[in-house]
């Protein structure tokens, strides 16, 4: 059974749900333009709320060391999820110079796309494998967007990767089937509008995701 990440979370109700419903991990972002965007004050709050029941992973978008170091303190950050263009090089000097694993969101829409992870796969600790959003977005992520999943076959049953994109309560349990990743991350999935989480639909997807547990 894969590992679960819950990502967005803004609030003490989406964060309870997550832990209540087992998740592995929740995400905080740390990107002003997104919807579920929390400042220091917040992800401190949270991180404290949230004690040793649940690992933290924070969201940047190309941001610079300092963003990244006021994240990881105030939110006791666990991992860094860099989900913007950042080099194979800038990943590798982010993992070195704050000493947590990293995770690189790779942006996925054709078997091209795919060829880009060979990059990042010795800089990064996990390689999360998300849609592609339009060239025009305003957010590289979080849209409930999806891509072709028969695009990961070459990456069943390897480790060091997560699947995201378009995951929802409803398919999850497909997308495990068929692609068997060891991890899973959704947000909007498991969202009423954009940028608030519903905790039933939080329990839902995991317990899809989950079944036998």
């Amino acid at each position: 059974m894969p590992a679960i990440k819950i990502c967005g979370i803004a609030t003490t109700d989406a964060l309870d749900a997550a832990i209540e419903a087992r998740a592995d991990y929740i995400g905080l972002v740390f990107f002003p333009p997104s919807p579920r965007h929390v400042d220091g004050h917040a992800a401190s709050a949270l991180a404290m709320r949230a004690g040793a029941g649940i690992g933290r992973v924070g969201l940047f978008v190309d941001a610079d060391d300092s963003l990244i170091s006021e994240g990881l303190k105030a939110g006791r950050l666990d991992a860094l999820q860099l989900h913007g263009k950042e080099t194979a090089q800038r990943v590798a000097e982010v993992r070195s110079r704050f000493g947590v694993p990293v995770w690189k969101a790779i942006s996925v829409a054709t078997a091209r796309d795919m060829e880009t992870a060979e990059a990042y796969r010795s800089a990064a600790d996990l390689l999360l494998f998300d849609a592609k959003t339009p060239a025009d977005a305003a957010l590289p992520g979080g849209m409930g967007l999806r891509f072709d999943w028969s695009l990961l076959e070459r990456w069943k049953g390897r480790p060091g990767w997560g699947l995201a994109g378009g995951l929802t309560p409803d398919n999850v349990g497909d997308a495990i089937a068929l692609t068997r990743p060891p991890l899973v991350d959704t947000s909007s999935g498991v969202e009423s509008a954009p940028g608030v989480k519903d905790p039933d639909r939080i329990r839902a997807f995991c317990k899809a995701a989950r079944p036998a547990s």
